[in-house]
């Protein structure tokens, strides 16, 4: 499948891991440490060849930039509280899908394309079909693979299994069906476990 993917895809890929290579934030995952927005993009991008046999490239390029430098309008910028996240995360989504344009368009990408990203990015409206579910199934593996034991050690243990049981509740079977494959310590499996049931 990878040789099949263009030149224009590949520099894409080089310019978004350059920008989110910049994030100051490191996080180590597989053994390694890395900036958090590079390996979500990664990691994403590694699920989504998971979820669907024949990737579009719209499809890896919007799992690679998902979290485009999320770290420039950090979540304590907006208000505590479900209603403050929602909208940093709605924001955040717009955030991204704005700033790749730029990217796509000096990768050589056309507008119909750039739209494609676009929409896959924001995920407003998860479906199937159109491959919003698999971005969204995706960053959800990620945030469990990358979040899950540094929130387990900040929040209560109630708490955390809500949030657990609502990041399953926006994924597909074919995505709940691969949280058995995220490589987690001990107690992140067992509390994964309490989660889902």
């Amino acid at each position: 499948m990878r040789g099949r993917l263009s030149g224009t895809y590949a520099s894409a890929v080089a310019s978004i891991d350059a920008a989110n290579a910049e994030d100051p934030n490191l996080v180590r995952v597989r053994g390694h440490e890395q900036p958090l927005a590079l390996a979500h993009g990664r990691l994403a991008a590694e699920w989504i060849e998971r979820l669907v046999d024949d990737p579009s490239e719209a499809l890896l390029l919007a799992a690679r930039a998902h979290h485009l430098r999320r770290w420039e309008v950090p979540r304590s910028s907006y208000p505590d509280g479900r209603a403050g996240y929602l909208r940093w995360r709605r924001d955040q989504k717009d955030r991204h899908a704005s700033e790749v344009v730029a990217i796509l368009a000096a990768a050589g990408y056309g507008e119909a394309a750039i739209n494609r990203v676009q929409v896959l990015v924001r995920r407003a409206r998860l479906d199937s079909a159109n491959g919003t579910q698999t971005v969204e199934d995706a960053a959800c593996l990620v945030f469990l693979e990358t979040q899950l034991s540094d929130l387990a050690a900040r929040l209560d243990r109630d708490h955390l299994i809500e949030v657990l049981r609502r990041t399953a509740a926006k994924m597909s079977d074919e995505g709940r069906a691969l949280v058995g494959e995220i490589p987690l310590d001990a107690e992140a499996t067992v509390l994964l476990a309490a989660a889902l049931g």
